[in-house]
């Protein structure tokens, strides 16, 4: 699933489009019902920002196409006229670029700002940590640690990706109760986050040491990283038991 930082990126590259007067179209079925083509094709595309995982593209006009990826949607940036192959959900078209969605999965036009009800943003410049561990400590105590830091409610833009290795820099175990954690565990956890997030958005991904490494050395202790399905989600947690320890008794 794109995570915030994909989201964040996608922003940085549709920003070529921003103050430009846009041809738009749907060419899948599932988009063109929407009728977007009909109510933004020729706007002028004001301006661009990412909230937790949503991308909102606000045009002339007022109007505001919320797009949500989900599992798999992508934006993709590319020079205008470029062959591809498949129906995209939407397409942004300026003098020289075309930004194409594929897979758009949410797609959204709106008069008003949407009301997301979304914790603070982990992507921040200048991140919320005291919010989200007000809205953490809010949660029932006895919620795990990694299943709780999905909840956008309470921290808007972490995926599992990020909530893995998040929760190993600050060596705890996705499966702590929250309210066995003290507050300055949870907030290195949250400024972990924070920190690979930002890094990923400015560059290259920073390596993984747990995410989707079950059954392989941990770089820290050399114990062997576990995996196992948590939250009535059944997301993969993905953890080291040599060196993030406190809760296992869950995931057995």
């Amino acid at each position: 699933m794109p995570e915030g930082d994909s989201v964040h990126r996608a922003a940085q590259r549709l920003q070529v489009l921003v103050g430009r007067h846009v041809e738009v179209e749907t060419p899948h079925p599932r988009a063109a019902v929407k009728g977007i083509a009909e109510r933004l094709d020729g706007r002028r595309l004001e301006q661009v920002d990412a909230v937790g995982k949503n991308l909102l593209l606000r045009f002339e006009g007022g109007l505001i196409l919320r797009s949500h990826l989900r599992m798999s949607g992508r934006w993709r940036v590319e020079a205008r006229g470029r062959a591809r192959v498949g129906k995209p959900w939407l397409v942004l078209r300026s003098a020289e670029h075309e930004a194409v969605l594929w897979n758009g999965a949410v797609l959204e036009l709106l008069r008003d700002d949407p009301k997301l009800r979304l914790g603070p943003d982990i992507l921040a410049e200048e991140p919320d940590f005291d919010g989200m561990l007000a809205r953490l400590r809010a949660e029932p105590q006895e919620r795990e640690a990694g299943d709780a830091l999905l909840d956008q409610r309470l921290v808007a833009g972490i995926g599992n990706l990020w909530k893995a290795e998040a929760l190993w820099e600050a060596c705890v175990s996705p499966w702590r109760p929250l309210g066995q954690l003290g507050d300055g565990e949870l907030w290195a956890v949250l400024e972990a986050a924070h920190t690979l997030m930002r890094k990923s958005v400015a560059g290259p991904r920073p390596p993984r040491h747990v995410y989707r490494r079950a059954g392989r050395a941990c770089p820290r202790c050399g114990g062997i990283v576990r995996s196992a399905s948590q939250g009535r989600h059944a997301r993969t947690a993905y953890w080291c038991p040599g060196c993030q320890v406190g809760g296992e008794a869950a995931a057995s």
